[in-house]
């Protein structure tokens, strides 16, 4: 069962330009950052606020850092901005086999890893009314204090 908003994914051309807008116009702070090897991106988490199943919301900044990423191809078309939406579960594995009896193409086969030692997979924005959705599992509970730390 999908039970809140992970975080929406945004696609941007500098990283470090982007969390310093949130940061200076929002106030948001950067949770955790990372470069993902396998989806060809850098990113940054920012917490926006946690949740009652004791998971968080984020909005996820990610910029590639290869030509021949996904996200790049992306930006290529159509430049920065909300790239998907993704949708917190604790069974990725199940909700995505669910959701694929249903009729709706999932894009990986099994879940990958995603930020934060997450489980992740994709669903063809063809078949969500144009919205490339991701389907998250999160590695362990949300951890507490000090975000520098993480």
């Amino acid at each position: 069962m999908l039970t809140r908003i992970d975080h929406i994914g945004i696609a941007c051309f500098d990283l470090d330009a982007t969390v310093e807008f949130y940061r200076a116009t929002y106030g948001f702070e950067v949770f955790h950052s990372e470069v993902n090897e396998e989806q060809g991106v850098r990113e940054a988490m920012l917490r926006i606020n946690g949740t009652d199943d004791g998971g968080a919301s984020y909005l996820q900044l990610i910029e590639p850092i290869r030509e021949d990423s996904p996200v790049a191809k992306w930006m290529a078309k159509n430049g920065e901005g909300v790239h998907h939406i993704a949708f917190g579960t604790a069974d990725v594995d199940g909700d995505s086999e669910a959701i694929r009896d249903k009729g709706v193409r999932v894009l990986y086969e099994k879940p990958r890893r995603g930020s934060m030692d997450s489980r992740i997979t994709f669903l063809h924005p063809k078949d969500c009314h144009g919205v490339l959705t991701e389907l998250v599992t999160a590695a362990t509970p949300e951890p507490s204090g000090d975000p520098e730390a993480h």
